[in-house]
């Protein structure tokens, strides 16, 4: 009887201590969280935010311009079918540039980043741990979390939201070349139609997700990092966890926001209705 109910037991126990590891976990990212915007009162350390700013902001630039390109290029492509049947082509700029400056543009940008700059940033941060280099900070006296991980936090929130206004225009671009020049829709009436599809609402909201995308992307991004051990394969397994939770939390984030900036839309304005086509 004891050895048969022994593997029950011991079930629940791991799922008990599974339960508590994520809850720790969550309460040691929330603690670095804090950490990390307390020490964005003051200035970050003389040297740190520019190397970051450019290798966050300015090497990013040729990848996100790619990525809102081909959003807009491919939003363009499947709409056209659609649209063409029953006779709404020069309407494709509406559908094209509200869902690339409203939700893909921000998003997909977001999760290039979190590719690209959150993996590289828990790399770095990780080969610093396991050699020790955080450690050496600590005994010259400088505050780890302001020299490294708030000037990357900073740099994440404010260019990150400029990055997206990149991706958007190229978006924007992106599905008016399909539409014009390989579908042959109206240039004249293409645009005239998207001239009033986006408003400023949209275009401040489509700022405030991706400002909510850096700061989930750094914070993580960086926790990953200063929990890095186990040499080259823990500096590894940092960087695919930092991509893949903030892959995550931007989706998450995305889809409170949109609840939220939803709800907040209705309030603002509760005699606009609904939209069709920017009327």
């Amino acid at each position: 009887m004891a050895s048969a109910a022994l593997p029950p037991r011991r079930l629940i126990g791991n799922a008990i201590q599974s339960l508590y590891n994520n809850l720790a976990e969550v309460g040691d990212l929330a603690v670095f969280a804090g950490r990390v915007l307390a020490g964005c009162v003051r200035l970050p350390y003389r040297g740190t935010l520019v190397p970051v700013c450019y290798m966050i902001g300015v090497r990013s630039v040729p990848v996100v311009m790619v990525t809102g390109t081909f959003i807009g290029m491919v939003l363009a492509v499947q709409a056209y079918g659609e649209f063409a049947q029953v006779g709404l082509a020069t309407q494709l700029g509406v559908i094209v540039n509200t869902s690339v400056v409203r939700e893909l543009g921000p998003v997909l940008a977001a999760t290039m980043l979190a590719g690209r700059v959150g993996s590289a940033m828990a790399a770095e941060l990780g080969t610093m741990r396991v050699t020790e280099q955080i450690d050496a900070l600590d005994c010259l006296g400088a505050n780890p979390i302001r020299y490294l991980a708030v000037p990357r936090f900073l740099a994440c929130v404010l260019l990150i939201p400029l990055l997206t206004v990149v991706a958007n225009f190229m978006g924007v671009i992106g599905g008016a070349i399909i539409c014009t020049y390989v579908y042959h829709v109206d240039s004249h009436f293409y645009w005239r139609n998207a001239a009033g599809a986006i408003t400023m609402y949209d275009l401040v909201t489509g700022l405030i997700k991706p400002m909510f995308f850096g700061a989930a992307i750094a914070v993580l991004s960086c926790n990953r990092g200063f929990k890095s051990d186990g040499g080259a394969e823990g500096v590894g397994r940092a960087a695919t966890n930092a991509f893949v939770t903030s892959f995550i939390a931007i989706l998450a984030l995305d889809f409170f926001l949109a609840m939220f900036l939803t709800r907040l839309y209705s309030i603002l304005y509760p005699a606009a209705g609904p939209k069709l086509f920017g009327g």
